[in-house]
């Protein structure tokens, strides 16, 4: 089976969030010319990576402006849409989540990102999910993690076991001053678990941070299938499930694992 992925490097303007929801439907608008199967965007797209005791004030409240969005547009085009992440807050509390929606403009599933970037005190401001996250789109068994989670290579695994993933997102806003992290980890966590990686950072400058881009779907030999560079702009790459399982049969990865030894308890 092969399937068309978008992949939208977009450039978030902190803290607009009337120009961010607006720039997301133009990109969005743009990627469609390509006629994608699934369309995916970067972490904290409506907001930005924003920091400060602010959040509140600004994120989308239980989530509406953005499920509205994005299932609007999903259904209206007949397209997936991986909805990159948002900040939202229900209740008294902010969360890094994504929503994700099928062709139909059905929520499929939620993820809030698990792993605060304690380095930029997120987990002050933003609380931590509690799950791992699996979905299917068009029948491909998917997953995902978003950005800082990368980090975690325990729960990509358990997410890929538990989800049986072939296909798996890793939404971001990665900044440049770590850009081969980002590539190494990417590379790895596709490798090690022998799926597709869609990694979708933003691009550009977003308040202070110059980000790295270089958003990237990689096979589960860690070879890109499509890279951007740096700044905003869309890449468009094809997975092919075939070729994931020739892979999964040469290379016995999950059949030799040894939970007794590799799992820490």
């Amino acid at each position: 089976m092969k399937k068309k992925i978008a992949l939208i490097q977009m450039e978030a303007a902190l803290a607009d969030i009337e120009y961010n929801y607006r720039h997301a439907e133009e990109l969005m608008e743009q990627a469609m010319e390509g006629n994608p199967d699934i369309l995916v965007l970067p972490e904290t797209w409506n907001t930005g990576f924003y920091i400060s005791h602010k959040m509140k004030e600004i994120a989308d409240k239980e989530g509406k402006r953005t499920e509205g969005c994005l299932s609007s547009f999903s259904k209206k085009h007949h397209v997936n849409v991986v909805g990159g992440s948002a900040a939202v807050l229900f209740g008294n509390d902010v969360y890094n989540r994504s929503f994700i929606f099928d062709r139909e403009g059905n929520k499929v599933d939620t993820y809030d990102k698990v792993h605060g970037f304690s380095y930029a005190h997120e987990p002050l401001y933003f609380k931590g999910g509690d799950h791992v996250a699996s979905f299917k789109l068009d029948g491909i068994s998917c997953s995902m993690v978003i950005c800082y989670d990368i980090r975690f290579p325990e729960l990509v695994r358990r997410s890929v076991l538990e989800g049986k993933a072939d296909l798996f997102f890793i939404p971001a806003a990665w900044p440049k001053a770590r850009l081969f992290h980002w590539t190494l980890l990417g590379q790895a966590r596709a490798v090690e678990n022998q799926i597709y990686l869609c990694a979708v950072n933003q691009g550009g400058v977003s308040g202070e941070t110059e980000y790295g881009g270089n958003s990237a779907l990689l096979d589960p030999w860690g070879n890109d299938v499509c890279r951007l560079g740096t700044e905003e702009g869309i890449a468009f790459g094809e997975v092919d499930t075939d070729i994931l399982q020739q892979i999964r049969d040469t290379i016995h990865v999950f059949r030799d694992r040894r939970p007794e030894i590799d799992v820490v308890r």
